[in-house]
């Protein structure tokens, strides 16, 4: 392969992996959180504080993505 087919394979793969990471970020903070609610019993506090943790990771994953395109 030509050197720019691979650079742009390469950018296209990291770039639709975004939505695997955000999706991910979000789901483990939810489960985090349900699982210490069902631990302590404090439903739904933990649950709504891990799942904002998980949003603002998933936010976090998209803005170093965004910085990353910059950079290229």
């Amino acid at each position: 392969m030509k050197r720019e087919t691979r650079r742009y394979v390469g950018d296209l793969a990291y770039f639709s992996s975004i939505g695997l990471s955000v999706a991910l970020a979000i789901f483990i903070g939810l489960f985090v959180g349900v699982y210490l609610d069902r631990r302590f019993e404090t439903s739904p506090w933990l649950t709504l504080i891990f799942l904002a943790i998980g949003i603002v990771a998933g936010f976090r994953n998209i803005g170093l993505a965004i910085k990353k395109s910059r950079k290229l």
